[in-house]
């Protein structure tokens, strides 16, 4: 029997969740300045033969790797979107966040903005669209452009690949629960920043991706996920979990329960103050406020 796969408005979440605890979110992948990896030719042609997208960057950080790839003015590839003609699924209304797959890029003689990112958006397709993908995305009840958005999710807060899974489930059993996800990424993306930090004052911005106060999932991906993030989000790791944080690099701890997130994050903010006094006055400081 076909099944019918929900619109991306399908999953939303009740008001009662919005007097639960803050959760804490992680690592965020994405930099919040693109820097395109190139390989280049001979030393005879200085030109740059192919261009390396990796997980978890921004379309913004995309457009301009791709500006400075080709020696275009910056602005020229996000201008491009209206002519490229990209075959993204009807949920995304033509913005291509979440499927401008990370990967390495041949940059031929007559590579143009809009020939790369139509390569990179059929790459996604051809990732995000075959059985696997689509029957996991059914079997957790959504469809394929909400797993991309959950899998973003998890590439931007994961500390590595062996948490991916975790997180996965902490964003399903918020979403279950009639919980707001609390993701530091979603306003990260919404600041166009990466911090590990977030205020109160940030959480209170008037934004549809501040998961602080809006339920459940953002509009759209808030990064372009690889595919070990995919399989995270299609194929979650079995947990109660609620919470998580990473304390320490390589140490991401989570929990259902709140007392016990409590100390972990008064264990992340002492390593990150013994951190921040060990730094010379002329080291650049990271800035916010303590993790809630």
């Amino acid at each position: 029997m076909q099944m019918n796969t929900p619109s991306r408005k399908t999953i939303r979440l009740t008001r009662r969740g919005r007097a639960v605890l803050i959760a804490t979110g992680a690592v965020v992948a994405a930099t919040a300045v693109a820097v395109p990896l190139l390989s280049v030719g001979s030393e005879g042609d200085p030109r740059p033969t192919s261009l390396l997208i990796p997980e978890g960057w921004r379309s913004i950080q995309v457009y301009e790797a791709v500006d400075k790839a080709l020696a275009l003015p910056a602005g020229s590839t996000k201008k491009s979107l209206v002519k490229a003609r990209l075959k993204l699924p009807t949920d995304a209304e033509g913005n291509p966040e979440g499927y401008l797959f990370p990967a390495t890029y041949p940059l031929k003689e007559k590579a143009t903005p809009e020939s790369l990112l139509s390569f990179m958006v059929d790459t996604a397709n051809q990732k995000f669209g075959g059985p696997p993908v689509t029957a996991g995305a059914q079997r957790n009840a959504m469809n394929v452009y909400q797993a991309v958005t959950i899998a973003s999710i998890v590439q931007a807060e994961a500390a590595g690949k062996q948490d991916m899974g975790k997180v996965a489930r902490v964003v399903f059993n918020r979403l279950e629960r009639g919980m707001p996800l609390q993701m530091d990424s979603t306003i990260n993306y919404a600041l166009n920043r990466s911090t590990l930090r977030t205020t109160v004052n940030d959480t209170r911005l008037n934004s549809p991706y501040n998961s602080y106060q809006r339920m459940g999932l953002p509009p759209t991906p808030i990064a372009n996920p690889g595919e070990e993030a995919m399989r995270a989000a299609i194929n979650p790791t079995p947990g109660d979990w609620l919470y998580f944080v990473t304390v320490k690099p390589g140490d991401t701890r989570f929990t259902a329960d709140y007392a016990e997130h409590q100390r972990n994050v008064a264990e992340f903010n002492q390593n990150q103050k013994n951190q921040k006094n060990r730094k010379s006055p002329g080291q650049v400081q990271q800035s916010g406020q303590p993790a809630k």
